[in-house]
């Protein structure tokens, strides 16, 4: 993760939280370092190579789960009962406030890691209505920014989200046409991302073929690959 954040600091983008980047952007090129689900390792791992760099990062968290022994759900519950299964405990609330207090950005994941494209419209409410809520009361700052579950999201989805009260949300998807402060593309980064992969995930002429319909024309494995890490 150091080198990778050096890398794009090198090439003069400006760390900001995830919200800053999409309502209030700096000049020139924007950073923002993200986390979904809220896990510990974030604030053991993550946390401490950020702050040698002076980069703040914006996790997002499922609030049902703050505070509990292990988070899963569809995708990650496969590793409960596993050498892995430690890696799954989330943060606590005092834990998520000194990554808070040290300017980094706390915004929702949901109440439940819930699949909201799948659920009735009374439950998706919920979910985003009670996230927000319920940051707003533990940490006591105002929450505006979402990361769907698994990345997805659809047109009610979105409206769902504005009527939440929330202002800026991020998805994880192929394309980068059509975004909106409520469907914001990420640059997804995982642990089998090696030093090439990154490299062309992040190259500025990728990046600007991913916001034109030429995009969809790139076969996904045309990108350099590694060989990919065991655990979640």
């Amino acid at each position: 993760m150091a080198a990778q954040v050096r890398l794009l600091l090198r090439r003069g983008y400006s760390p900001v939280s995830f919200s800053r980047a999409v309502l209030d952007p700096p000049p020139g090129k924007a950073l923002a370092v993200t986390f979904d689900d809220g896990y510990r390792s974030v604030l053991t791992g993550a946390f401490p190579i950020l702050a040698a760099l002076g980069v703040p990062g914006t996790v997002f968290v499922p609030t049902d789960f703050v505070g509990a022994t292990v988070a899963a759900w569809p995708g990650t519950d496969c590793w409960i009962g596993t050498a892995h299964e430690h890696q799954l405990m989330p943060m606590t609330w005092e834990e998520l406030g000194i990554l808070q207090d040290a300017a980094w950005e706390v915004g929702s994941h949901a109440r439940t890691h819930a699949r909201l494209v799948a659920v009735g419209d009374a439950e998706l409410a919920d979910e985003l209505i009670g996230s927000r809520a319920a940051i707003e009361r533990e940490l006591g700052e105002r929450c505006v920014s979402l990361a769907y579950p698994y990345g997805e999201t659809d047109v009610r989805v979105v409206r769902a989200a504005h009527a939440a009260g929330y202002g800026a949300a991020c998805t994880l998807t192929a394309s980068f046409t059509r975004a909106s402060t409520l469907t914001w593309p990420r640059v997804g980064v995982f642990r089998h991302d090696g030093p090439l992969r990154f490299r062309a995930k992040v190259s500025p002429s990728v990046l600007r073929l991913r916001a034109t319909r030429w995009w969809s024309l790139v076969r996904p494995g045309s990108l350099p690959s590694s060989t990919r890490s065991g655990g979640p």
